[in-house]
């Protein structure tokens, strides 16, 4: 059976289209990039199967579709930009196999201008044909939010900005058929910056929390009880909660070198999400210290190492920092992750605990790093010599909270 569409980057942004595409009837192919972290579980994979979808043979099946989605990573370069080097590879791939009246979107999470003066100008080298009057080009921000069991492709409405007002269209139709409302930009531009402003509102409002949870430490206020209460406000306050770093695929994005200045608030938000690893470990060690321990020889066993409650995923995890600031000061790690397991930092391999209780009673250190559900977190107070709760997650008074 021919392919409608094709996924163009296999990753955690590529496989929740691939799979939403493959659930409304539409038969998919998909095309990796590249070394993309993101896995389907072997049922999720049979389900696919079964539904029409099937891996690209080659680059030349991306020329027998109508729409070609590129979902490429764009992570954080060196240099504190984007680096597109996986979208331009799509890019190349596309270019010389686009047909005429296909439809190309970007859902990779890049700056304003990226659709248009970027990915325009590969696909039209490529091809031969011009964006705007040979085929569609669109720009649609990503949503996709891993283990999110209420909000879904199906229900989460979907930004379209196309350069042309019939890009627009032809991208809408798309997304049409897989979610119950489709939310016109005016542009690709404005797309694009839809995306940026929702990835960084997230990293600024953990950012203000986390510096609340250094300074509410330092005063002896408990923030878990200050969020308790603030957040019965119904109106002009969401509730945000500090934790031991933040990981994830969507990064920061403070447009330094673009538009002749930065966002100064995102960059100053960045610098305080990396700084709370290392404060982690300083609140760690200084626990052992008041318990009579050094951290040297301690022993530390780190719970939950993914970035996200419930998964397995470790991009960006701020679990590996900690680990390594441990290790510099000498301390014995363990891990415990239902979803991870092996692991290792530095190249080497960190035990894993079989038994979380017991390692936990053995442990003169816990560290709860993420708030499994499979955790009986008042069972894992009791058992604990110590327990430092980066998540707010234990009831009240059974731990040393973040």
């Amino acid at each position: 059976m021919p392919a409608d569409l094709a996924v163009i980057g296999l990753g955690p942004l590529g496989l929740p289209l691939a799979q939403a595409a493959v659930a409304a009837g539409i038969p998919t192919v998909g095309y990796k990039t590249g070394r993309e972290p993101g896995s389907l579980s072997p049922a999720e994979l049979r389900r696919m199967l079964s539904g029409g979808f099937r891996h690209a043979v080659g680059p030349a099946e991306l020329g027998r579709v109508r729409t070609a989605v590129i979902c490429a990573p764009a992570p954080r370069a060196a240099d504190g930009g984007v680096d597109l080097g996986q979208v331009e590879t799509a890019a190349r791939t596309l270019g010389p196999r686009l047909r005429p009246h296909t439809t190309v979107i970007l859902e990779s999470p890049v700056l304003p201008g990226t659709t248009e003066d970027f990915l325009r100008p590969l696909l039209e080298e490529g091809s031969g044909l011009r964006a705007g009057r040979d085929f569609h080009l669109a720009y649609s921000p990503s949503r996709v939010d891993p283990g999110n069991r209420a909000f879904t492709p199906a229900n989460t409405p979907k930004v379209i900005g196309g350069l042309t007002p019939a890009c627009t269209e032809s991208a809408a139709a798309f997304y049409g058929r897989l979610t119950d409302k489709v939310v016109r930009a005016r542009g690709t531009r404005e797309a694009e910056a839809v995306q940026l402003l929702e990835t960084n509102y997230r990293h600024v409002n953990i950012a203000l929390v986390n510096e609340m949870a250094v300074l509410c430490h330092d005063l002896g206020v408990d923030l878990w009880d200050v969020i308790r209460c603030a957040e019965t406000k119904p109106f002009g306050f969401q509730a945000f909660r500090p934790g031991p770093g933040v990981g994830g695929h969507a990064v920061p994005q403070d447009l330094i070198g673009r538009a002749g200045r930065g966002l100064r608030m995102v960059e100053l938000a960045r610098q305080v999400n990396d700084q709370m690893p290392r404060y982690v470990v300083q609140r760690a060690a200084a626990l052992l210290n008041e318990h009579g321990k050094s951290a040297r020889g301690a022993r530390v066993l780190l719970l939950g190492v993914a970035y996200k409650p419930d998964l397995g995923d470790q991009q960006g995890t701020p679990a590996r920092e900690i680990a390594v600031r441990l290790m510099e000061l000498g301390a014995s790690l363990s891990y415990h992750d239902p979803y991870v397991p092996s692991w290792s930092v530095l190249d080497r391999p960190v035990p894993r605990a079989d038994s979380l209780y017991e390692a936990a009673a053995d442990a003169d250190l816990t560290i709860l790093l993420q708030q499994h559900r499979t955790y009986d977190l008042q069972g894992l107070s009791v058992k604990a010599q110590l327990l430092l709760d980066t998540r707010g997650a234990t009831p009240t008074g059974a731990a040393h909270r973040l």
